[in-house]
């Protein structure tokens, strides 16, 4: 008896006993990979045959090249870190295209503003500035009323300057700037002789009361060198520092108008009328080598101590100010008197006997009990030479 085979259409065996594969029922299809996938590939290239892929790195050039381009800063190097990176990253297959594209760009906008700018001579400008702040010492940095600090002290070349209190102990002060005409550059001895002549004419004018100045005072000066004054410098700095240029000050030196009150200023313009005057003495030393000149010169005092004497006469002192600087002004008025004979003298002998007495009225320290009254500086200044026989007085001032 035999089984009946199962329903359905008979699928003859191959000799190994397996079934053939089936017949396709249709044309075949690929599988899509619309964004660029492949098989064993997911879009992107994000994945692989096994498993996650991690992201391609960005390339560093790339972010430097947009830093540069964004900074403007050596667009140059901005725009040749950009060309780099492009090629890096077409043959690392690194990411960062855009970067280093935008770096590129901007780079060139860049260099093109600088090609600008020194076509119309804004970047000389800048490079005079940097020039002028690095000429050799960065003192041109501080203004007046500065006081700093310079590693050695004033001595030789300074390379910085610090600003420091110029209440505590320090290297220098800054009194003076002086700004030169345009014109050829004056060479250095050139610069050095207007330094001597500018500088200590402005000391006065920054430190009114003489007697204030410490005895180891001397001044120094910063002048442009060839370079700088090439690029625009034309300021020479004036400094206030110790003879000994590797010892300090202590205290600021400044006495003007921002720090003395209107008597005090009053008292100091009055004296330096008669400073000048003394100052303008004949270069002879003995009378009896220039008597002319001595008589002129006398005529000069005498005017000058009528022209103090007027002004302190003028002004309104304070009440414990007003008798000291009364009796003062008598003394200056007897003391042009006698310098107006020095100035008519006949011969030498004459001249001899006025000048002594004037200057004997005129010396500093009958002016001790004023200045004391009027908060000054009551300790006159050594002089290195008592003027007796002519030439250079010191500026007795009183």
């Amino acid at each position: 008896m035999s089984i009946p085979p199962p329903a359905g259409t008979p699928q003859p065996q191959d000799p190994l006993g397996q079934y053939p594969a089936a017949e396709p029922q249709g044309p075949y299809v690929p599988p899509q990979f619309p964004y660029g996938g492949g098989p064993g590939q997911a879009p992107y290239g994000l994945y692989g045959p096994y498993g996650p892929r991690p992201p391609a790195a960005v390339n560093g050039v790339a972010v430097a090249a947009l830093v540069f381009g964004v900074l403007c800063f050596l667009p140059a190097v901005g725009l040749v870190l950009g060309l780099i990176a492009l090629r890096q990253i077409a043959r690392r297959r690194e990411r960062g295209r855009g970067m280093a594209v935008a770096g590129a760009l901007l780079s060139s906008a860049g260099l093109a503003l600088w090609t600008v700018s020194l076509a119309t001579g804004f970047a000389g400008d800048v490079r005079a500035k940097v020039e002028k702040a690095t000429r050799g010492d960065a003192i041109t940095a501080l203004r007046k009323g500065d006081c700093f600090d310079s590693p050695g002290g004033l001595a030789g070349s300074a390379a910085t300057a610090d600003r420091v209190p110029c209440a505590g102990e320090h290297d220098g002060e800054v009194f003076a700037l002086v700004t030169l005409p345009e014109g050829p550059f004056p060479g250095d001895g050139g610069l050095t002789g207007i330094a001597d002549d500018r500088c200590y004419a402005l000391q006065e004018t920054y430190a009114m009361d003489g007697w204030a100045l410490p005895d180891h005072l001397d001044v120094y000066y910063l002048v442009p060198s060839r370079g700088s004054w090439r690029f625009g410098d034309r300021e020479i700095t004036c400094v206030f520092g110790n003879e000994d240029a590797r010892a300090g000050l202590t205290g600021s030196l400044r006495r003007d108008e921002t720090t003395l009150n209107p008597h005090q200023l009053a008292y100091l313009k009055a004296a330096r009328v008669l400073d000048t005057a003394l100052d303008g003495a004949p270069g002879a030393e003995a009378v009896e080598d220039d008597l002319p000149g001595h008589k002129e010169w006398a005529g000069q005092v005498s005017e000058a101590l009528a022209e103090q004497a007027g002004m302190l006469r003028e002004h309104t002192w304070p009440a414990d100010a007003e008798g000291p600087v009364t009796e003062l002004v008598s003394v200056l008025e007897k003391a042009g008197a006698e310098w107006a004979r020095a100035a008519g003298a006949d011969g030498v002998d004459t001249f001899y006997e006025h000048y002594a007495r004037g200057w004997g009225l005129i010396d500093p320290h009958r002016s001790v009990t004023a200045r004391k009254a009027l908060g000054l500086a009551t300790s006159p200044p050594a002089y290195e030479e008592e003027p007796g026989g002519g030439g250079d007085t010191g500026g007795m001032e009183v």
